[in-house]
């Protein structure tokens, strides 16, 4: 069967989240998104913790489903979804720890995923990071203490734990970030580099860019949303084919590491390009440049004459082959797919600008019910189907998406890019006739 996970999001503890980020409720989003597995993040934070133990019930070897006192007996998952392979979503173990230390006369700052096999053994790490750090204080904590070391205490407490490098092209926290990162797996991880099989991609940057870096080949390429509100949930995932008897933590686990395009079928990236750091730039003078263009400017912001913040495309150029140009591809890797998120699409059509809107909720729980999830809308629903049944515009937008026909205005230093699937009205106008 066919499952889609995200395994990197935030509870409510997390600064910066949403407060509805909570169990059934991230149980109902991933229901009508289509995804399949999410992970429960913050797994650190005892009041998150202790709310796991206390509503969370194993249902298969390592993944977690809502106790049946806790879901919501008015909420239905859609029976024409072809992606919601389970009336509940699973909850695999996840954390993110942010780790800021020195290291080869710099300080360094990362942020590492933690994915654990059992409740027993997130017990286990919470109680070595404890004497570490105040564990209270974020959902995401922030330790004192060299990844190297903290992959150390993880594989200690159970070697079936996970550890991999989150969003590792951002340039403050990140394994390769242009502000404190390393330029290898090997310089960052030490020892502990031959147990590290996966990197996550982060919204900036895509598999394309990570394969022109030879030092990641051996690595498989996940993609997570780093959700810090309920709508983002799933904007990047992975799918994976797994044999319905064989569901368990360790068999997603091994089908990550394995890297087999047969068993991993593919991601879903957000354009990199409406990442907050795709482009160099300098927010306050709302200037974005391309990394040629940071060149010559020697990475001074030509307005106010202050350094720039390198982006992630500048930085994965530094690290990148020279005989691997943008646009390298790698067929033997796992293919992945771009996407944008359907309320999104439907924001754009009917002119509003919250994707949070009245109008655009109607409309999105619309076409949930008529066709199933999210997941089905943006990638197998027949077109046609939408045009008749709810909106010609909104298929369009959908087309579009599909096959990458959008207006990109990359994003550069915390700002978020913009993308735009129409042009002028009369363009909308001229497509009118494709589904006639």
């Amino acid at each position: 069967m066919k499952i889609i996970a995200d395994l990197h999001i935030h509870s409510r503890f997390s600064r910066a989240c949403s407060r509805d980020l909570v169990l059934d409720k991230i149980d109902e989003t991933c229901r009508t998104k289509g995804v399949n597995v999410v992970g429960t993040g913050d797994f650190t934070h005892p009041e998150w913790f202790s709310e796991m133990r206390e509503k969370l019930a194993e249902k298969e070897k390592g993944l977690y489903t809502l106790k049946s006192q806790i879901q919501n007996p008015n909420f239905q998952s859609n029976p024409k979804s072809k992606t919601q392979e389970f009336k509940q979503a699973r909850f695999i173990c996840s954390a993110e720890i942010a780790c800021i230390y020195s290291k080869g006369g710099k300080v360094r700052r990362l942020h590492v995923m933690v994915l654990a096999p059992s409740l027993e053994a997130v017990e286990k790490i919470n109680l070595a990071l404890g004497k570490i750090g105040n564990l209270k204080s974020d959902g995401r904590p922030i330790l004192g203490l060299d990844v190297e070391k903290l992959a150390e205490i993880v594989f200690g407490v159970d070697e079936g734990c996970v550890v991999i490098p989150a969003h590792i092209w951002t340039p403050w926290f990140a394994m390769f970030g242009s502000k404190s990162g390393f330029d290898s797996v090997e310089e960052c991880w030490g020892q502990m580099a031959d147990q590290i099989f996966a990197i996550e991609t982060g919204l900036s940057s895509d598999p394309e860019m990570n394969w022109r870096v030879k030092n990641l080949d051996r690595m498989s390429i996940i993609s997570n949303s780093d959700a810090h509100s309920l709508p983002n949930i799933g904007r990047e995932a992975n799918v994976f084919e797994v044999e319905e008897d064989k569901l368990s933590f360790n068999e997603i686990m091994r089908i990550i590491k394995s890297k087999n395009p047969k068993e991993f079928l593919y991601t879903v990236e957000f354009y990199p390009e409406e990442g907050m750091y795709h482009f160099d730039g300098h927010r306050a003078c709302r200037t974005g440049m391309t990394p040629s263009e940071s060149k010559r400017n020697k990475n001074i912001c030509p307005k106010c004459k202050k350094e720039l913040t390198i982006g992630v495309l500048n930085r994965v150029e530094e690290l990148a082959e020279e005989e691997r140009g943008e646009g390298h591809v790698d067929k033997s890797r796992v293919p992945f797919v771009k996407l944008v998120e359907l309320d999104k699409i439907i924001a754009e059509v009917l002119g509003v600008k919250s994707r949070n809107s009245k109008q655009v909720k109607l409309e999105y729980n619309s076409l949930i019910k008529n066709f199933g999830s999210e997941f089905d809308i943006l990638l197998q629903v027949d077109l046609k189907k939408i045009a008749e049944k709810n909106n010609f515009d909104i298929a369009e937008g959908i087309r579009r998406v599909r096959v990458g026909e959008l207006f990109i205005k990359p994003g550069y230093d915390g700002q978020y890019g913009e993308i735009k699937i129409f042009g002028s009205e009369k363009e909308r106008k001229r497509q009118m006739n494709l589904f006639e």
